[in-house]
């Protein structure tokens, strides 16, 4: 019987055949309770956050979310609800702002959730806080910062609910998707800025100018005995702003880890493994780039905490520890506050002279740590055919190595870079980033350094962008900078976040992220009439040309049956024909000797 196609659309929407479609398969849960649980509001309680009333099995949608926010702003006059953008479908982007002081240029501690709108616990626990800011007598969290509350910084995603979103989490039961509606993943999208949510969020950073930014998440990965977890660039080792690190190593860790346990939750710092299936293998620590919260921390000279709350832990209990964790930062940005603030001062002041543009893992731990890690077996699986972890919900103590990476190679920096005017979409990511430079009115001639590129590679669509590699030789030019160019000056506080965009050869600069597609397009014509008789005229004028040739139609038979490929091949090495390398029009003024 031929099903009608209404009849079937609910099928074809969920893609999953029905067997299936099985509940996933969780490790067991060691028993929890902790001070925390003070916090959860009674049934009758006017305040009651929507994730509270449901026991914390479902988070509020973002209309729900938003309603409660309006409700609680209107009760107290500490809190400010502000929008901020519009999504790519058009939802309003806003904050909510905290403040005990009428004036407005107080130190702002920034908190963002949802950026990965499945992992949104921040979320529930930024209302919680939020209201007990505001009735519950925790109005002393404002007495020397206030807090900025992104609720959900996905809110496309957020929207995209779905049971199969998020296999690897315990609750909630309707969680969002990780990407935005048009399948960015915010948190790889801070270099580039390709999202409507990202080019909003960035003129938000320069506005507040933070002392301090948590970034909400859930994490993945492994399972252990930590259900309060968080990490900063390169786990502070691998990093551009080394007083920033300092100070989140020290007062930020001391400050947080003790509040955290006061609660009854078990911080550590975020755990990576080498590998997921042989832990004994230990942990890794990387450096990044700007494209995440971490890395674009690091470049831009803002302290920025990555929260990861750990998957496997129940909703509630991530809730709370979330909680706690924010809590906890705004006592200690507001403790240590002179401190952070110098850190902050000394890095942007810093003109480090190169940039590292690759790293490459250690070969060797460079230390072994203490590890709360949880009990397994292997077991023979039929369905992989190899052996696989089943976790058994029993606390066990490790010992586990990390390991680093080291630097492989690195740019000197220039004095500043010249941007062409034409290339408007770099300026204008510029502009996004705060990165200060100088217009042009008139043409000018400079001898500029410039990169030749070679060997381009396109590469695989990461994060809605296809990245390009490239081999780069640099040599001096001279070269004419139309007018509306820009000079792109280092000495600047935001000079290392302008290296890591301009340098072609950075992990996340424009080049990398695909912005000179048409660097890999072939130029200039090579028809066959006029190349043929060349290529005859140059095998008879040069004997080691000829004899190359004749070596190579002997070794490879396609090559030999191939005109094309055997005219390409005198092409490339007659001065009429060959192409001449492409240049990155980025150019680089060097300092003088």
């Amino acid at each position: 019987m031929r099903i009608p196609l209404i009849a079937a659309i609910p099928a074809l929407l969920c893609g999953v055949p029905l067997h299936a479609q099985v509940e996933p398969v969780l490790p067991p849960v060691p028993d929890w309770s902790g001070a925390s649980e003070s916090w959860i509001a009674s049934g009758d309680d006017p305040w009651i956050t929507p994730a509270e009333a449901a026991d914390f099995a479902r988070t509020p949608s973002y209309e729900e979310t938003r309603a409660w926010l309006e409700k609680l702003v209107a009760e107290s006059p500490l809190l400010t609800r502000v929008a901020f953008g519009t999504s790519a479908e058009g939802r309003q982007l806003y904050y909510i702002r905290a403040s005990a002081a009428a004036e407005k240029e107080r130190p702002v501690v920034l908190v963002q959730a949802g950026i990965h709108s499945h992992e949104i616990s921040g979320k529930d626990a930024g209302l919680m806080l939020l209201r007990d800011i505001a009735l519950g007598g925790k109005e002393d969290l404002l007495s020397k910062v206030d807090l900025v509350f992104v609720p959900i910084y996905n809110v496309d995603g957020h929207e995209q609910v779905s049971r199969f979103n998020a296999p690897h989490l315990r609750g909630p039961a309707n969680s969002g998707s990780r990407n935005t509606a048009q399948r960015i993943n915010l948190n790889r999208d801070y270099a580039k800025a390709a999202a409507p949510e990202t080019r909003a969020l960035l003129p938000l950073l320069r506005q507040l100018d933070p002392v301090l930014y948590l970034d909400m998440h859930a994490s993945d990965g492994f399972d252990h005995g930590y259900d309060v977890t968080y990490t900063y660039a390169g786990w502070g080792r691998h990093v551009q702003s080394p007083a920033i690190a300092e100070w989140l190593k020290g007062s930020f860790e001391d400050g947080v880890n003790a509040f955290v346990r006061q609660q009854g939750h078990n911080p550590h710092f975020y755990p990576s493994a080498l590998d997921d299936y042989r832990i004994d293998k230990g942990l890794r620590m990387s450096a990044e780039g700007p494209r995440y919260s971490t890395g674009y921390g690091d470049f831009a000279r803002i302290p920025v905490v990555l929260v990861e709350m750990h998957n496997l832990k129940p909703y509630r209990q991530r809730v709370l520890g979330a909680y706690a964790m924010m809590e906890g930062a705004l006592r200690t940005a507001a403790a240590s506050l002179p401190q952070l603030q110098s850190a902050i001062a000394a890095d942007r002041n810093a003109r480090p002279e190169k940039l590292t543009v690759e790293w490459a893992r250690d070969e060797q731990p460079f230390t072994t740590i203490p590890f709360t890690g949880m009990a397994f077996e292997r077991v023979q699986s039929p369905a992989s055919g190899a052996e696989e972890i089943r976790y058994l919900g029993q606390v066990q103590q490790w010992e586990l190595p990390v390991t680093g990476e080291h630097p492989v190679s690195h740019v000197t920096l220039p004095e500043a870079w010249w941007v062409p005017a034409a290339e408007r979409d770099v300026i204008a990511l510029l502009d996004l980033h705060g990165i200060s430079y100088e217009r042009i009115d008139t043409a000018r001639d400079l001898t500029l350094e410039m990169a030749a590129a070679s060997n381009m590679q396109l590469g695989p669509v990461y994060d809605a962008a296809a990245r390009m590699s490239a081999d780069f030789r640099r040599e001096k030019r001279n070269v004419r900078m139309a007018a509306g160019s820009i000079r792109v000056p280092y000495d600047q506080p935001r000079g290392l976040l302008a290296a890591a965009l301009l340098e072609p050869e950075a992990v996340d600069s424009v080049f990398s992220w695909g912005f000179f597609p048409e660097l890999m397009e072939s130029s200039g014509s090579r028809e066959r009439f006029l190349l043929a008789p060349v290529a005859e005229r140059m095998l008879e004028s040069d004997p080691e040309l000829r004899d190359a040739f004749e070596q190579r139609l002997a070794s490879d038979a396609a090559f030999a049956a191939d005109p094309e490929a055997r005219l390409k091949w005198f092409a490339e090495r007659s001065p009429y024909f060959a192409a001449p390398l492409p240049i990155y029009p980025i150019g680089r003024e060097l300092k003088e000797q």
